[in-house]
């Protein structure tokens, strides 16, 4: 007994030792932190901050794989081609800067990134040249770019048969975002904010059909071309993405062999998701608004499966002449809504209730409403992830979420009117909520009054409302809310009112002018303003500083009354690039007689 457990003993010891020879020798034996600093010394191996590098080169030109490198605050004017396995780290983006716009590049590229690199941390610009510059160009089987900015470049990041993970990264002013050719990388969770026409934010294309890339996730702003591209062989999967269009193409399929398009949100788009090739693409659970001009949500052909999406306020919503399978989609406010084709009985047109679908009431926001008709409507075959049957719109399938519906109140009416003749007579617009039940009217003697039940005067479920004119009184004036099935009510309208006006006591609307506040606010990159004209005039609306220095004229002309919303977009067109803080807009409006009538102002704030 005592002879065998000694033999277990020196053969357990043995087996230890050959896997601590094992594990020995599978760790690195040379690695080395190296430091890069404008006021080191710049003597080898720079090991210390005291005797750091001058240079990020220098210091890469006597490093091994596997070697760490920290950069300190400065801009190091230079291109950088690194060596496999290097990890190369800024200490942030607001100030260490690699910059090479002041010499000519080998190759275009600031940073050229080997096989299993990190790059971390830096403020990367490489041409005031938008036709020329990439920021970093990658090639390996691993890596990882993030936390990095880019801008004033062709491209800022360049993807070349490689398998790099692109993440958390920021772009700006620049006119390709991300571009992977022959690529089986991930970009995930970046932030593009566009500014260069002709733009592509986000594109992967490969020779052949054997690779397949990720874009997840990332935040897509100001494009005026194309959000994100597939061209060629790469079967992509497109999952998860916002983008925010100037009218171009949201997500655009070009020559291929399949693309994955699911739970993507595309706002303010030309035209949502095109595939022009009319190839195998399988698109779940995206939800696409179009702008006032746009063209069509979806356009795809006889191989395309359109499954659980949204598409609204377009000139065409979902299109195919060549009868592919769309199923369990809504398509809602468009000019037409199927065109091309008749859809089955699967297909919806009605109000999705998302919780917001108002920019001018805060940030939209996709979740569908409790008593939404998209609840559980999707596709059978498909499982939310709160293992119930897939709701048609964003949050839908497996890729989705799993959340609580909220039972919020309906929308305010809009569109609320008051004429005059031998009746004062009301109208607006109907509420198109699956659980809207009726109006309330409320009405009162003095303008800007607040609604309570002593002022209501009528519920009723007619979008017009007709009283007989009144005597002893000299002005009246109403407000109009929406209730739901639950008891919900909504806020309440704009206020009309009508009064007495001359001589013969005749009764005459009244309308406003009104100068809303700037939204979202505070904003970053951009904000909308919006007014409103009570007749025709001359209209003049501009935004200064808080030194009351002139930034921009966004209107100076003659409009018709009515209801109009512009854009203010830092960086934008006649839009300088701003320094945080506030910042003041006015607005003036003359009368066809160049009187005066109206004049307003107001505070923004703005943050980078």
């Amino acid at each position: 007994m005592q002879h065998n457990c000694t033999l277990k003993l020196k053969t357990f010891l043995f087996f230890s030792f050959l896997f601590f020879l094992l594990i020995a020798y599978s760790l690195p034996l040379n690695a080395t932190i190296r430091y890069i600093s404008k006021t080191g010394s710049s003597i080898p191996p720079y090991t210390s901050w005291e005797t750091a590098a001058d240079s990020i080169q220098k210091c890469i030109n006597i490093s091994v794989f596997d070697d760490t490198i920290y950069v300190a605050n400065g801009v190091y004017q230079e291109q950088v081609i690194m060596i496999p396995g290097l990890s190369l780290i800024g200490a942030g983006t607001d100030s260490c800067i690699v910059d090479s716009r002041s010499f000519p590049l080998t190759n275009n590229h600031t940073i050229t990134m080997n096989d299993a690199c990190l790059v971390k941390g830096f403020y990367i610009r490489s041409s005031n040249n938008f036709d020329y510059g990439v920021g970093i160009y990658a090639q390996g089987q691993s890596g990882l770019i993030t936390e990095n900015k880019f801008s004033t470049s062709n491209t800022g990041i360049e993807l070349w048969g490689s398998n790099i993970t692109v993440y958390n990264n920021y772009f700006f002013n620049i006119r390709f975002g991300i571009h992977a050719l022959n690529s089986n990388s991930v970009v995930r969770k970046n932030l593009i904010i566009m500014s260069v026409g002709s733009a592509k934010a986000i594109r992967v294309e490969a020779f052949t059909n054997n690779y397949t890339p990720v874009v997840d996730s990332n935040y897509i702003e100001n494009v005026y071309d194309t959000g994100i591209e597939k061209f060629l062989g790469s079967r992509a999967t497109i999952t998860n993405n916002e983008i925010r269009h100037k009218g171009g193409y949201g997500i655009l399929i070009r020559q291929s062999d399949t693309a994955k398009v699911f739970n993507n949100s595309i706002i303010n788009a030309g035209v949502g998701i095109e595939d022009n090739s009319y190839t195998n693409l399988f698109l779940f659970n995206n939800f696409i608004i179009g702008k006032s001009t746009g063209l069509y949500g979806i356009e795809v052909g006889p191989n395309g499966l359109i499954i659980n999406n949204v598409v609204t306020n377009f000139s065409e919503g979902i299109k195919s002449t060549d009868n592919p399978t769309v199923q369990y989609n809504n398509s809602w406010e468009n000019n037409i809504n199927y065109p091309g084709f008749t859809p089955d009985s699967t297909n919806l047109s009605v109000d999705p209730m998302i919780v917001n679908d108002d920019t001018t009431q805060g940030e939209l926001d996709f979740h569908l409403q409790m008593f939404s008709p998209l609840i559980d409507a999707g596709d059978p075959n498909i499982i939310d992830k709160n293992t119930t049957r897939s709701d048609i719109g964003l949050y839908g399938g497996p890729y989705g979420e799993s959340y609580v519906y909220a039972d919020l109140p309906p929308r305010p009416p809009v569109n609320l009117t008051v004429n005059v003749d031998t009746l004062i007579k009301l109208n607006w617009n109907k509420n198109t909520e699956a659980d809207f039940n009726h109006y309330n009217i409320y009405r009162d003697t003095v303008n800007n009054f607040q609604i309570d039940s002593t002022k209501l005067i009528a519920s009723i479920t007619d979008t017009f409302y007709y009283q007989a004119i009144p005597s002893k009184v000299e002005s009246l004036y109403y407000k109009l809310t929406a209730v739901d099935n639950q008891g919900n009510e909504s806020s309440p309208s704009e206020e009309v009112g009508v009064l007495i006006t001359g001589v013969k006591d005749e009764w005459k609307p009244i309308n406003n002018y009104i100068l809303y506040q700037n939204y979202p606010n505070p904003f970053n990159p951009s904000t909308k303003i919006d007014y409103k004209l009570m007749e025709r005039g001359y209209v003049k609306l501009y935004v200064y500083d808080i030194k009351g220095e002139l930034v921009s004229v966004l209107v100076n002309e003659v409009q018709e009354s009515g209801y109009y919303e512009v854009d203010f977009s830092v960086g934008q067109e006649s839009i300088p690039v701003l320094s945080s803080g506030v910042y003041i807009y006015q607005i003036f409006v003359s009368n066809e007689r160049s009187i005066p009538v109206f004049s307003d102002i107001k505070k923004m704030v703005y943050i980078k």
